[in-house]
């Protein structure tokens, strides 16, 4: 929850059942560990829940965990995160690995196909991070002048950017590009730039979300390009409301995405104010 992409993905689907008051809707808050997720998520399938949702941190350590709460009857869905099998009801979120590949595309077309780039990547134990991060490298290889000389994990968190960009900063480090798995961290970097007295603008920046400060990035010329990643907090309120209501919806539920670049970001409203 001190993710705010998170928060607003929990504050929207709070929203979203606010109008039905027979749905008690109660949350939990991991902290960023993976083990107290686990518990909560235990406690919760072995308490008076009815319908599970999560967001996995940890893919390989949850997935067992889900499976059993799957297997004994009660619904999981999953927002945004996956898990290794498909005993799940119901997985509602972007596509990460085309989202990880358009990116790679654009910014070798950014780059004209040369250059040295830095990644920012995001919980390496989380589905979003480790598709963000295999596909564009694999899309990546199109473009063997393109060089990854840096890939820190900064878990979707600006703190962790701004101490990683420090650490490639002062080693002395060129770049000429970063791919950020996050706008959170796409900020951290420029605020470690800025301190550093590199200008953003004088690299090619892209995240992932399109949060507020991504924008106002994106029309002051400090980041090139964004991906909505909508926090699907809405459609897996709908989802709920179907298992309650007896509706049939499907499995899998792929939700929209747009590039926002210069030419679109006035037209494209934020995920969240």
């Amino acid at each position: 929850m001190s993710n705010d992409w998170r928060a607003a993905q929990v504050k929207e689907m709070k929203t979203a059942l606010s109008a039905h008051p027979f749905i008690q809707f109660v949350y939990t808050d991991a902290k960023g560990k993976s083990s107290r997720q686990i518990m909560d998520f235990e406690r919760m399938a072995a308490g008076n829940a009815d319908i599970l949702v999560t967001s996995p941190r940890d893919i390989r350590a949850m997935t067992p965990v889900i499976s059993q709460a799957y297997e004994q009857g009660k619904p999981v869905i999953l927002l945004t995160r996956k898990t290794l099998n498909e005993q799940f009801t119901a997985f509602i979120g972007p596509d990460d690995r085309e989202i990880a590949i358009d990116a790679a595309h654009y910014i070798a077309k950014l780059l004209y196909g040369k250059g040295n780039l830095i990644m920012l990547q995001g919980i390496p134990t989380a589905s979003t991070a480790i598709q963000r991060k295999e596909s564009f490298l694999s899309t990546l290889k199109n473009y063997p002048e393109i060089k990854v000389v840096a890939s820190p994990i900064a878990n979707y968190r600006r703190n962790d950017a701004i101490k990683a960009m420090d650490k490639i900063i002062s080693s002395g480090i060129q770049f000429d590009a970063i791919y950020a798995h996050s706008d959170s961290m796409a900020s951290g970097a420029r605020m470690a730039m800025k301190m550093a007295g590199i200008e953003p603008n004088s690299k090619i920046i892209v995240g992932i979300d399109y949060i507020p400060e991504s924008k106002q990035a994106i029309i002051n010329g400090e980041q090139a390009v964004s991906y909505t990643y909508p926090t699907a907090g809405k459609e897996g309120a709908e989802t709920i409301l179907n298992l309650i209501n007896g509706t049939s919806f499907e499995k899998y539920q792929k939700v929209p995405y747009i590039r926002v670049t210069h030419e679109n970001v006035h037209q494209i409203d934020t995920i969240f104010d």
